[in-house]
């Protein structure tokens, strides 16, 4: 086994270690000494000349306009404390969007979240040159979008879809069968919501002529409940549908509301499929482009259909041997052609797509990943892209041409950064950060010019020098499976290589994401900070299954979720235990989620980790729901070894450290059913364990001093035990 160093950053120095303050929880977890924030409410506007963001003032907050080349600020557009006046208390504005010729705000406040992407508010219509406010409802609705002219808003409200005509003040009522736990229309079920990554289920066409919506029917699904303990004297139930590997998923159909008829119809009635992962409009006012995919999610298709008869074709389609992945990453052009990212060469790359769904053209070519796609000046035939081309740890911001030529680093500081562009893609705001900078914003133009620096968060630089922090090496290593593993090292401050060191392994492990970054963390990342300080060596492996290497690395966990993942950590924890600065006696491993998940099953399947701490960890495959965890592990009634060879449930025997188990019992996402039935395992295997439940938290479990107390128990259990 080798160790190759790929990189130092260092924050603090061992010389000046001794005269910094000590991190504390309370630094990190309340009083946020160390966040670094970016810019809030940022959108482009039409003349790609200016931009709006939101700004706290001193009675409120208020849209603001700037220009992009100098940043002045040119005007206010609406500001909180008129809204406060208006309904006689004081509200904030939340989310805004502006009507497609700006001359209307559509103001979200008071809003309420419902799960990870879902939210309800009430709503306000501000027209910005009368200065007048038009509330949409009395009751918080959700989703609320103007129409392509902006005289029209829609909206779901108790699973129904609506249109207000700000014109005449009329309210169109599009559907009339919505039912809680039964019929949803225009929006979406939990797992959609969760897995395919949205929440809003409806979509105008071009000119706002139709409107296509999803509508579920949930009523086949099974129902998960859970207690709300609340403050009163009995308990509350939250009885929702959530469908958990291989049982029944909603029933999804796509609608097109044809405005002009008032006339609703259904289209893709006669394709099979299990999932409508997206529904985009084409630039033609009558083209919808709907996505189909099938249960295990390694057969996709995107359909052509007409809205004025429903009628549709298969416009292209991808096939995986495990799973296709979705995001939002096309883009239809005016050829009727359109841009699409696929990992099909065995990268994810950006693929031109002719208007007959052809492969044109492969845009981007290379042994590296394309990780977000911003868009395409069409006008000039550029693409704009991030991508991790440099080192899987690194991101940069990229522009080519559509043909593959020219392309160009716009970007290339050593460290993460992601653009956020003008509508003209003439500018575009960088949001910066590496270990050792906190996130810095600058404006660029489309050449990667600087322009001007936006924010270099002072206030969080000034924390770190304060307070200190050590070393952050990056550096790869086999394992003793042969395979190259990234990971970061945090060291004490006064490290000395003649001594030895307890070891803290923080892992998540999940399919594509990313642990080992060259980015700035201002929480967890400063929690590792405080061990150090306290005498630990930290260390993050990115194993098998994560993203930025390409198809192969990523997909080898298939239908084996849970194997490989195990291993390489595992085998990572014994390498990192053979350098002579570590104790090979005092390695401990820490995961939240699918991390959780991960630090269970390592500690249960080898001795080499003395400790471990599992939150909200997954436990069995099979309590998990269907659309993630069939998409990575297969059907259970076709894997039934994949879902029990890997659950921790199943090796409580092999349990001889500490561990420690903590769970919100309000977790909609992993149930803290999760949680019991290792419990159960684990006390009928006779093995003792600590155990922390918090009451009605959810899969953040966050509120309050919640984060500051669970930081405090881990940081105890640490200290105790390793």
């Amino acid at each position: 086994m080798k160790k190759i160093i790929l990189g130092v950053l260092i924050l603090g120095s061992s010389l000046a270690f001794a005269q910094h303050k000590e991190i504390t929880v309370n630094d990190i977890w309340k009083y946020y000494r160390f966040y670094a924030s970016g810019i809030s409410g940022l959108k482009s506007m039409n003349d790609g000349v200016h931009y709006t963001t939101l700004k706290s003032m001193k009675n409120g907050n208020a849209i603001v306009k700037h220009t992009y080349a100098s940043g002045e600020v040119i005007g206010t557009l609406a500001e909180s404390k008129d809204l406060s006046k208006l309904v006689g208390k004081e509200v904030a504005i939340g989310g805004y969007q502006f009507s497609a010729d700006e001359s209307q705000i559509l103001i979200a406040t008071e809003t309420e979240s419902i799960y990870r992407h879902s939210t309800k508010s009430v709503y306000y219509v501000y027209n910005i040159e009368n200065k007048r406010f038009t509330k949409l409802n009395d009751e918080k609705v959700r989703y609320a979008t103007f129409s392509p002219k902006g005289n029209k808003v829609a909206y779901v409200l108790n699973n129904n879809l609506f249109v207000y005509d700000l014109e005449n003040g009329e309210t169109t009522t599009v559907t009339n069968d919505g039912k809680k736990n039964h019929i949803i229309n225009g929006g979406l079920d939990w797992v959609y919501e969760e897995e395919f990554s949205f929440a809003r289920g409806f979509y105008w066409s071009a000119e706002g002529d139709y409107i296509a919506y999803y509508k579920f029917d949930e009523t086949n699904v099974p129902e998960f409940s859970m207690d709300v303990y609340g403050m009163g004297l009995y308990p509350e139930q939250d009885v929702f549908k959530y469908p958990k590997a291989g049982e029944e998923n909603s029933k999804v159909e796509v609608w097109v509301y044809q405005l002009n008829e008032k006339k609703n119809i259904q289209v893709l009635k006669d394709a099979e499929y299990e999932y409508i992962p997206r529904l985009k409009w084409t630039k033609n006012n009558e083209s919808l482009c709907v996505y189909s995919m099938n249960r295990l999610q390694n057969h996709l298709q995107l359909h052509k259909v007409n809205a004025t008869d429903g009628s549709s074709s298969i416009w292209y389609e991808e096939k995986d041997e495990a799973y296709v992945e979705i995001s939002d990453d096309i883009r239809f052009l005016n050829d009727g052609s359109f841009i699409w990212t696929s990992d099909m060469s065995g990268f994810n790359h950006i693929y031109h797509i002719d208007k007959n769904g052809k492969v044109k053209r492969q845009v981007t070519k290379g042994e590296w990943d394309v990780t977000s796609f911003y868009g395409i000046n069409e006008r000039k035939g550029m693409l704009y892209y991030q991508s991790a081309e440099v080192h899987p740890t690194e991101r940069n911001v990229y522009s080519i041409s559509i043909k593959g030529k020219g392309k160009k680093n716009l970007t290339p500081a050593k460290g993460t950064t992601s653009a956020a562009f003008s509508k003209s893609f003439d500018y575009f705001f960088s949001t910066f950060s590496n270990v050792s900078t906190p996130t810095q914003v600058d404006l660029l133009d489309a050449s990667g010019k600087v322009v001007r620096e936006i924010k270099k968060n002072e206030r969080t630089q000034q924390a770190l020098s304060t307070y200190g922090a050590t070393t952050k090496e990056f550096i790869s290593f086999k394992t003793a499976s042969d395979v190259e593993l990234n990971a970061w090292m945090i060291k004490p401050g006064d490290f000395d290589e003649n001594k030895k060191y307890p070891l803290f392994m923080y892992v998540y492990g999940g399919p594509g994401s990313q642990m080992v970054t060259n980015s700035y963390d201002g929480f967890n990342g400063m929690w590792f900070q405080m061990l150090a300080q306290k005498g630990y060596i930290v260390v993050a492996v990115d194993n098998r299954g994560t993203g930025a290497r390409g198809r192969d690395f990523k997909k080898v966990t298939y239908n084996d979720l849970g194997k490989y993942e195990v291993i390489d950590q595992i085998e990572s924890a014994k390498y990192l235990g053979s350098l002579p600065y570590i104790d090979e006696n005092r390695i401990g491993i820490w995961g939240w989620s699918y991390g959780g998940y991960m630090s269970s099953n390592c500690i249960f399947r080898d001795d080499v980790f003395k400790a471990a701490i599992a939150v909200a960890p997954v436990t069995n495959w099979k309590f998990y729901d269907s659309i993630y965890t069939e998409r990575y592990n297969g059907l259970p009634q076709d894997n039934d070894a994949g879902y029990e060879d890997n659950s921790p449930i199943n090796h409580v025997s092999g349990l001889k450290g500490k561990y420690l188990l903590v769970h919100g019992s309000a977790d909609d996402n992993v149930h803290v059913q999760n949680t019991m039935r290792l419990v159960e395992a684990l006390v009928q295997a006779n093995k003792q364990f600590d155990l922390f439940i918090y009451p009605d938290k959810n899969h953040g479990i966050f509120g309050g001093n919640t984060r500051v107390h669970l930081y405090n128990k881990m940081t105890d259990f640490i200290l105790e035990n390793l």
